[in-house]
Parts: structure tokens; sequence; C-alpha cells
């Protein structure tokens, strides 16, 4: 790989340095035998037939966390997605102004509009995972949202600004975690170890590994050829298509891994399912009308066929 450029976090870019000499004598042979996802199978793993005396309490409660002032879209994008992968039930905490356009959209999610960490305290007892990042940005309220989900010992899916403010090393008090996803794109990636985008580029099996090493949990790093490290194996999701180059594909993609981990998914398990599930969704959109102008909510659609494949 090249040299690692600028890093704003001398300490992660050392230690990326290290990691990569560590790991990137066997890079090509990892990536030629890592674990091909194929939908059906996994689908058949993890999802099979519910029973006929089965009820909502049976399927989890997700709580997207994000939506700051004006980026309200992210959340409702990622519970949708929530909601129709099978998760029981769906929560948003979202500023005040963003609670009636999430009704409108889906009445069934549950929303509550945050002002403070005060009143997103009680909100974090029911749902037993988060997922954090949708359209959270970096202000403040950003900061107290993200620490108090931390700080409450749910299983975690990280993603968007969440990951950025993780980045940052001042606002997640620990930032090795066995219980979360993260979800980083490769400029995000880049931040999360310190280095250049194109340092991710260059060889992105040791970026995901580095990425899973240093924080723990599963790491998802996006981009043509999804590779997902959960510490035991690499996989890798070899569909999907250009048109998913648009604005809310990552917010969908949170929703999906999200809904996932809260039916009882482990991490590792609830990435792998979630990122295929999530490109097949993407490659059925684009069969229909073609890549170009291809919208996150156009995969929506397509989920709760493909949870149902079998």
């Amino acid at each position: 790989m090249s040299p690692l450029s600028l890093p704003h976090d001398s300490r992660a870019a050392a230690q990326y340095s290290s990691m990569n000499s560590s790991v990137a004598a066997s890079a090509a042979q990892t990536l030629a035998s890592c674990e091909r996802l194929s939908l059906e199978s996994l689908v058949k793993q993890y999802l099979p037939a519910r029973q006929r005396t089965a009820h909502k309490g049976l399927f989890g409660h997700v709580l997207v966390i994000g939506g700051d002032c004006g980026m309200g879209g992210s959340v409702v994008m990622a519970a949708e997605a929530a909601a129709r992968v099978g998760a029981g039930l769906v929560s948003v905490a979202t500023r005040p102004e963003h609670v009636a356009p999430v009704l409108a959209r889906r009445p069934e999610v549950m929303v509550s509009g945050i002002i403070s960490v005060q009143s997103l305290i009680p909100l974090l007892c029911k749902p037993n995972v988060l997922v954090v990042g949708p359209g959270l940005g970096c202000s403040a309220w950003s900061e107290q949202m993200l620490q108090q989900a931390t700080l409450c010992g749910k299983v975690l899916l990280l993603d968007a600004d969440a990951l950025n403010l993780l980045a940052k090393g001042v606002v997640v008090r620990e930032a090795m975690c066995s219980h979360w996803v993260l979800t980083p794109h490769p400029a995000e990636a880049a931040r999360l170890l310190g280095c250049a985008v194109s340092d991710v580029q260059a060889d992105r099996v040791v970026a995901v590994t580095a990425l899973q090493q240093r924080y723990g949990g599963v790491a998802v790093l996006k981009g043509a050829g999804t590779l997902i490290a959960d510490g035991n194996s690499i996989s890798l999701c070899d569909s999907g298509n250009p048109g998913m180059a648009s604005g809310g594909m990552g917010d969908v993609l949170s929703g999906v891994i999200g809904g996932l981990l809260a039916q009882g998914l482990s991490v590792s398990a609830a990435a792998k399912l979630g990122v295929c599930l999530h490109a097949h969704a993407g490659d059925r959109a684009a069969a229909l009308h073609g890549e170009r102008g291809l919208l996150a909510t156009d995969l929506i659609v397509q989920l709760q066929g493909l949870v149902n494949v079998l």
C-alpha cells in the first residue's frame, strides 16, 4: 500500500501501519479464499419460516437514532428498511421537527422528538438493537446521542456520522466493542484508520481487517465488492451495481442489518445477510428501470420479497 497520508490521528495511523505490515503478505490469499455470500443459503440458514403462533415480541425492537436538522429522511429510510426485513417493532429518536414527516411516511413506526439526552435515556430501555448514525450530524446534539447510545450496553450498528464521531475519539469512551457492527464507506474507513482513502482502496482486505482489529465487532467495508470482517473470516458480496452510488443507500443498509439484529441474528450473521439482501435489492430495482437514477427508497420495496425468497 502507499504511505499513509496526513493522518488526523497519529496513534491510529501507527496502529494501521503495523496491522498493514502484519496482514498484507496474506491479503491476496485471504481474498481468494474468502466466503462468497449466497442470498439463498443465508436466508435459509437465518430466516426460517415463522410459527403460526408468532407475535411481534419475538422479532425484536429496533431504535434508529439520528436525523439532525434537515436530515430526517435518513432515519425514515433506515426505519422502513428495518421493518421490511421483519423487525417486530421499529422506533425512531430524532429532532422534533421530523416527527410528523416520519409518521406521514411510515405510520407503523413509533417516533419521538428528542431535544436533549435526557429525553433519549427513557427510550433506550425497550429496544434490543440501536441503529445510530443515519442523518446524525456532528453537532453537540449528535455527540450526546451517540455517547448515550454507546453507554447503554445494547447491540449497536454505527454508520455515517456516528463513525465520523467515533473516529475523532472524543465521544465514545471505549473504541473496542464486541457487540457492534460498523458500516463505513471508504472515506469513513480512512478516518477511522487515520489514513488516506487511496490507502483503503489500494488494499481493501487489509483495510477491513485493520478496522475489525482496531474496533472489534464486525466491520463492513462498503463499495464495489463489499467486505465483511468478523475476526474469524472475511466475506465478500459481489452483487450490487453502480446505480447504488446514490444518497441514502447506506441508511437503508443500516436499517436492514439493524432489523436482522433485532430478530436475534449475531453481529456476524446479520452483517453478512444484510449486505447480501441490500445488494440483491439494488440489483432487482436496477433490473426493473435501469441503474441510472436508482434511488435508495427503490430498494425498500424489494426487501420484503427477498426475505421471503424461500
